[in-house]
């Protein structure tokens, strides 16, 4: 096993440490996300309330990263592909991005209840802790079901931004977080068929680790055929218009090939490819066996900043088909 590096006695942080404890690219999404659900909710915001809220809902999205980091820092420590993160590399102590996380936290829930309602500022304290704790500390060794189950606090987002521009959460904001709910598990699993070997080196039972390559290569198509249906849904219950229809149907045709594509390949038979040569893992740089995985978690990641797109587009007036 290899062993964490030592922590040293004077801090080496640097401010873009504790930005990238906030994991900027998976707040990136869930700002992406809450917008949408905001805008797309009827009736109008008070524009400030309206920035404070996505303020809020971004700041406790990256609150709960930096607990994860916290909490996950000899974890990290073993993977090739999170081994340079703040904790991990020993720049930022445990204590630190605790306790940073849980200012940001406390911060965020109570500004998004007074510039919003208690009812959403509810949903992101829900969300921070579901993350946090039910699945850093409890899922995600235990289960290989753990991104599955866990990836309703990365759903919630547009929920949330509902909730701040109504008070309430009605079917509409629950089929978006379903969208991203069914989105998770082949997004996540065709990254984990080429980053397996990590995720063994951490005895962290993410499925392919758990079930084999080729169970994991069946449950990513079993999910993108429950997905595609739920990301075109809007299209047909007034959610969406024809802009997202076209997009959604395209799109989700697209997202099932590449699917399919995955389970006719042999991706995750072999090892990754940062372990054939010894270098650091890149989320593009694998096997050629593998790019199918490659080529499906990165379109996942364009095909649900599509969807999203294409109901903020038709809100703008004479776009709306």
């Amino acid at each position: 096993m290899i062993d964490a590096p030592a922590r040293p006695a004077v801090s080496t942080a640097q401010p873009e440490d504790y930005v990238q404890l906030l994991k900027p690219r998976v707040m990136s999404l869930v700002i992406f996300t809450a917008v949408t659900g905001l805008i797309v909710a009827p009736g109008d915001m008070n524009p400030l309330s309206a920035a404070l809220s996505i303020l809020c809902i971004a700041v406790g999205a990256g609150a709960a990263g930096a607990l994860n980091m916290a909490l996950e820092g000899e974890t990290d420590a073993l993977m090739r592909r999170t081994r340079g993160r703040p904790v991990a590399a020993g720049r930022v102590s445990k204590g630190d991005a605790m306790a940073y996380g849980v200012v940001l936290s406390v911060f965020s829930v109570m500004l998004l209840g007074m510039a919003a309602n208690w009812f959403a500022a509810g949903l992101l304290a829900l969300t921070i802790v579901y993350y946090a704790v039910f699945y850093t500390l409890m899922l995600k060794r235990r289960t290989p079901q753990n991104i599955v189950i866990g990836g309703a606090a990365g759903a919630l987002p547009p929920v949330i931004g509902w909730a701040a521009a109504t008070g309430q959460a009605p079917w509409q904001a629950w089929l978006l977080f379903l969208i991203i709910f069914l989105w998770t598990p082949p997004h996540s699993w065709a990254l984990a068929l080429y980053s397996a070997g990590d995720y063994a080196r951490a005895g962290i039972p993410m499925m392919p680790v758990a079930r084999g390559a080729k169970s994991t290569r069946g449950q990513i198509v079993l999910y993108s055929l429950l997905f595609v249906p739920a990301a075109i849904a809007p299209a047909f219950v007034g959610l969406g218009g024809t802009i997202y229809a076209v997009v959604s149907i395209i799109g989700g045709l697209a997202f099932l090939a590449l699917a399919v594509q995955v389970w006719r390949s042999r991706a995750g038979d072999q090892p990754d490819k940062a372990d054939t040569v010894g270098r650091e893992a890149a989320l593009y740089d694998v096997r050629a066996e593998a790019k199918p995985a490659r080529n499906l978690f990165a379109f996942s990641i364009l095909y649900l900043m599509a969807l999203f797109a294409a109901l903020l587009v038709e809100q703008i007036p004479g776009l709306g088909l």
